[in-house]
């Protein structure tokens, strides 16, 4: 996809990455989850709790304009940390291998997608920081407790997204017009 077509609305994909079964792993598909709740219709936005990925996913990424990922990711912060890293940011940190087991995955899908053209333009990765990773099927405390923050970043960034999105596809439409009306005038001369 590469930049944005301003000529239709912003398709965004929201994935949930993560092992449901690994406590504070289940990060991801927690936050997409209650992300596809709160916000997912009302925003547009395409949600998947995609487990730890796989390469069909391509597709799906290719199709996308917009790219949130919500994972577990190590920041060396405070368990139930919250960052958003977006564009080259969010590239460096997933080619560094600071994230979770499913790393290599996610780090492939990108790079596919990279060397199709087909690399969303817009891309996010909002990570909250484990503090536990075992067996179990419930976060610990304080990734529970990060998990509406992390809902609540995604949904300002998508919010910015979109306006941003609009505003140039206003611009678009002006600039056409006015090249509508100095071709017509230049027909009349």
């Amino acid at each position: 996809m590469g930049q944005p077509d301003h000529s239709h609305p912003l398709r965004i994909l929201a994935l949930g990455v993560g092992n449901t079964l690994m406590t504070d792993e289940a990060a991801g598909p927690l936050a997409v989850q209650r992300f596809a709740a709160e916000h997912g219709a009302g925003l547009g936005v395409t949600c998947f709790d995609v487990g730890t990925l796989g390469f069909p996913l391509a597709a799906e990424i290719g199709a996308a304009d917009a790219l949130i990922v919500f994972d577990a990711a190590r920041f060396h912060a405070a368990p139930g940390t919250v960052r958003a890293l977006e564009g080259a940011e969010m590239d460096h940190f997933v080619r560094s291998g600071s994230l979770s087991v499913h790393e290599v995955g996610l780090r492939d899908l990108l790079d596919m997608a990279r060397l199709t053209g087909d690399l969303p333009g817009l891309r996010a990765l909002i990570g909250i920081e484990p503090g536990e990773i075992g067996w179990g099927l419930a976060p610990s405390a304080p990734v529970a407790e990060a998990l509406p923050r992390a809902v609540a970043e995604a949904a300002r960034i998508v919010r910015r997204w979109r306006t941003d999105h609009a505003a140039r596809a206003d611009a678009a439409a002006e600039e056409a017009a006015e090249d509508a009306l100095i071709a017509a005038a230049g027909d009349l001369a």
